[in-house]
């Protein structure tokens, strides 16, 4: 069986992205073979790898990534997790399909929290919003997308 390529798109390819993979490789790695890449790539946030730890995912390995890092896989779909990207999304040739699912930035989320825990508590919400989208995976992606927020 040929599983279903499928690339996570963000900005920055440090959070949400990295956590969208994480939680697919662990879920649905019998059906799905998950990438993520960014559209100006930074570094790997350390608040997503610690609350993915928290829920029993690894990611400390990721490293961001442009889509160019890639090579020449041949995506069956590309799926959106900004409002950025999805506006800058490069184009993919052949049958790729691309999809938007919207997910809030736990980092600017953070940026007003007065505590440590109170910012990690945004990265969490975030993190089992896109844990809850992922589960919906591949069926959702056949009904025409899945927007959680832009």
């Amino acid at each position: 069986m040929n599983k279903l390529k499928i690339l996570f798109l963000c900005t920055g390819n440090s959070c949400r992205s990295q956590m969208a993979e994480g939680f697919t490789r662990a879920l649905k790695g019998g059906v799905i073979e998950a990438y993520s890449a960014g559209t100006e790539p930074k570094t790997l946030d350390q608040r997503a790898v610690k609350v993915m730890a928290e829920a029993g995912i690894d990611i400390s390995s990721h490293t961001s990534k442009r889509v160019s890092d890639l090579g020449d896989i041949p995506f069956d779909h590309v799926i959106t997790v900004c409002g950025h990207a999805a506006e800058t999304c490069p184009f993919f040739p052949g049958k790729t399909r691309v999809t938007h699912a919207g997910f809030e930035d736990p980092p600017l989320l953070a940026r007003e929290a007065r505590t440590e825990e109170e910012a990690l508590a945004h990265y969490r919400r975030v993190r089992d919003e896109i844990r809850a989208y992922v589960e919906s995976l591949p069926g959702s992606l056949d009904r025409g997308g899945f927007i959680i927020n832009t």
